[in-house]
């Protein structure tokens, strides 16, 4: 089992998440985070820290998805260790429906 970062991140990137891992496995996207999944130790302390509830376990139904989503973009991502502010914007997304069609960016963040 690993955890999976879902759509409602896009946006949002809230990271509160990236402050409680003790292994470091959260990468950066312009407009989002990801988990490694070989990474992640499975202790789960990250999901009760993200405010849009965008982290999950991968065990969960329908994740296979972004499963490999995470997998593939931690490939090539920046790692990012130390909490930033969210977008001004990210309440506004918070909950918006079709994040991943709309509004996913490919493009890396910043990282540490």
């Amino acid at each position: 089992m690993t955890f999976v970062v879902t759509d409602n991140c896009i946006k949002c990137k809230y990271m509160d998440c990236v402050e409680v891992c003790p292994v470091d496995c959260f990468y950066e996207g312009e407009n989002m985070l990801v988990i490694h999944p070989d990474e992640c130790i499975d202790c789960g302390v990250c999901e009760p820290e993200c405010p849009a509830e965008a982290i999950l376990p991968d065990t969960a139904p329908g994740l296979e998805s972004w499963l490999k989503l995470n997998a593939e973009f931690a490939a090539v991502w920046p790692n990012i260790t130390n909490r930033r502010d969210p977008p001004a914007d990210a309440n506004e997304f918070d909950g918006v429906p079709e994040k991943l069609e709309r509004y996913f960016s490919p493009e890396p963040g910043e990282g540490d």
